[in-house]
């Protein structure tokens, strides 16, 4: 339930600090419980193939990951990403993967037309890989 994650290029020796912060550091979640750990799956998703999608529709849901970037009418920043499973997870639309995208950012505004003529949006793909807690458990923690 937690995600936290780098666009840029990060050493596999620091995935374990990624899950430590996704499971208690994630902000729109409690911490992850002791009791929750047997039911839990730690998934890691390997960024690749970057391009600037030509519109803002421009992208295959369940295929691309997304990045938007955008400026407020004040020059303000915003950006913000969906990895390529989390449209088709919650059965979203261009439209409302855009829409969710551009609140999560942080941008209060109105997307309308005249935003997303102006949003940058780069698509990309993720290679997935993923443990459960009792695969972990049973490779690991027997060998010890």
């Amino acid at each position: 339930r937690g995600c936290i994650g780098s666009l840029r290029a990060v050493p596999m020796s620091r995935a374990g600090e990624y899950a430590v912060m996704a499971a208690v550091k994630d902000q729109r979640f409690s911490p992850i419980r002791l009791d929750e750990l047997p039911g839990l799956t730690c998934s890691v998703s390997i960024l690749h193939d970057y391009e600037t999608a030509p519109s803002a529709t421009d992208w295959v849901i369940g295929e691309h990951g997304i990045i938007i970037n955008f400026r407020s009418d004040r020059g303000d920043r915003y950006n913000a990403t969906y990895l390529p499973e989390v449209a088709l997870e919650h059965e979203m639309t261009h439209q409302s993967a855009l829409q969710s995208l551009v609140k999560k950012a942080g941008y209060r505004g109105a997307m309308d037309a005249k935003l997303l003529s102006q949003m940058e949006v780069t698509r990309y793909k993720s290679t997935k890989a993923k443990l459960t807690y009792t695969e972990y458990f049973q490779k690991y923690r027997t060998a010890a």
